[in-house]
């Protein structure tokens, strides 16, 4: 059965996490596949952290332009776009890989070229699928939780299998990777079919709108939300200390205690499980006890993770403190998440998120940063640090957040996926009724 016959079947919502599903797929293959096919074929360590640094910075710099984007031409259609980039993208990478020395610079800068491409359309893709998910949360308010829940476990799922299948597919060559990225976007670009026609793709700022006046509506949006201010700081905070942990793991794991380069794989499959386990029983947890509850019993293992794991004495010690950290992680993040989309107004809702999404990554690089110039044996004093940075902030965030609970009594209005000028009684619009 055809991808788009599929999907057509499905129904909204059940659609949009397919087309992730397939797209963070991709995504994960390109990020994770894409460094080891260089270091595959140069042997260079080097080179091998320069892709990783070469994928971050379009990324972030992507951001700056890609909520725009969303606001002025709709979701779907930038979707649609990014995926069909990455497929031509990856095409050409094929063909130039192909007639080039696999060890030569030239396949090497080839290789460079499509991680920047794969990094910066992975996030415009990213974003988009955020932004239908924020609206199919705002559609069911009391469920908008489960949908947070549903997007995260995709992602954690893609995390577990795309670098798992990347390097398997790489055993049989870069041309076998490449052309796998290629057919899981071209996947994604076929499951659009009959998603939403083009000429009706949703605008919610007008089309004479700027780039600079977007992002200046999305900055001033979050600077006027005392409760979103908190909410990306929060998570600002916690993914530093994530970031510092994963940038760290290779070094701690090896030199501190010994372990070989697979144990570094394990540690992270055990807190990737842990993760699914908690976003399993994150919807009925907060169905009974609520938001706050969850959330604050969330961030308080968090914190705990994170000191296990800058204080671990032992190997397991440490495994156990990553395990618990990406576990509670993952329902924290549900339930800011859950509470995001009750801040993001409908105006400039693309380049709200862009700002608040840029905001919560930039630790990512940080930490890579000071993973870089702090040595191996510093490496706990800075583990430390940034998890009593995290415990501190996190409690002021969550203190934050109470006060103003006001503001997140009710999401606001809700997205529209269609134009302004559609027809009301298409069942193609997914505002509610009143």
């Amino acid at each position: 059965m055809p991808v788009h016959a599929i999907a057509s079947a499905a129904s909204p919502a059940r659609r949009s996490y397919l087309l992730r599903a397939v797209d963070q797929l991709a995504t994960a293959m390109a990020t994770y596949g894409i460094p080891l096919l260089i270091l595959a074929t140069t042997g260079s360590g080097a080179l091998t952290g320069l892709a990783y640094l070469v994928e971050w910075v379009p990324r972030l710099a992507t951001f700056t332009v890609v909520g725009t984007l969303v606001d002025r031409h709709g979701p779907h259609r930038v979707f649609r776009l990014a995926n069909a980039a990455r497929t031509v993208l990856a095409a050409l990478t094929i063909a130039a890989l192909a007639a080039l020395p696999g060890s030569s610079a030239a396949s090497t800068v080839a290789a460079l070229c499509f991680c920047a491409a794969a990094g910066a359309t992975a996030q415009v893709s990213f974003l988009a699928a955020e932004a239908i998910g924020a609206a199919h949360s705002q559609q069911s308010p009391q469920r908008a939780h489960r949908v947070q829940s549903v997007q995260i476990g995709i992602d954690q799922g893609a995390l577990i299998s795309g670098p798992l299948l990347g390097g398997v597919l790489l055993l049989s060559g870069p041309l076998v990777l490449l052309a796998a990225i290629a057919a899981a976007s071209l996947v994604a670009v076929s499951g659009t079919v009959g998603w939403h026609p083009p000429s009706s793709a949703s605008t919610v700022t007008t089309p004479t709108t700027s780039f600079a006046r977007s992002l200046g509506t999305g900055l001033r949006t979050v600077a006027r939300r005392p409760a979103l201010v908190w909410l990306v700081a929060g998570l600002a905070a916690s993914n530093l200390a994530l970031a510092v942990i994963e940038s760290s793991a290779p070094i701690t794991v090896m030199q501190h205690f010994g372990h070989t380069s697979a144990m570094v794989g394990a540690v992270w499959s055990a807190g990737a499980a842990l993760s699914l386990l908690g976003l399993a029983v994150c919807g009925w947890s907060i169905e009974r006890w609520g938001l706050w509850a969850v959330g604050a019993m969330g961030a308080a293992v968090v914190c705990l993770g994170s000191l296990t794991t800058a204080l671990a004495p032992g190997f397991a010690t440490y495994t156990a403190g990553v395990a618990l950290l990406l576990g509670a992680d993952a329902v924290m993040t549900v339930v800011l998440r859950t509470l995001r989309t009750r801040l993001i107004p409908l105006q400039g809702s693309g380049a709200t998120l862009s700002v608040s999404i840029v905001a919560v990554l930039l630790p990512f690089p940080l930490a890579g940063a000071l993973v870089a110039v702090v040595p191996a044996s510093g490496l706990p004093v800075l583990l430390t640090a940034c998890a009593l940075i995290q415990i501190a902030v996190l409690a002021a965030a969550f203190a934050g957040l109470r006060r103003h609970r006001a503001d997140l009594a009710a999401p606001v209005e809700p997205l529209r996926l269609v134009p302004p000028d559609a027809d009301e009684t298409s069942p193609t619009d997914l505002t509610p009724a009143a």
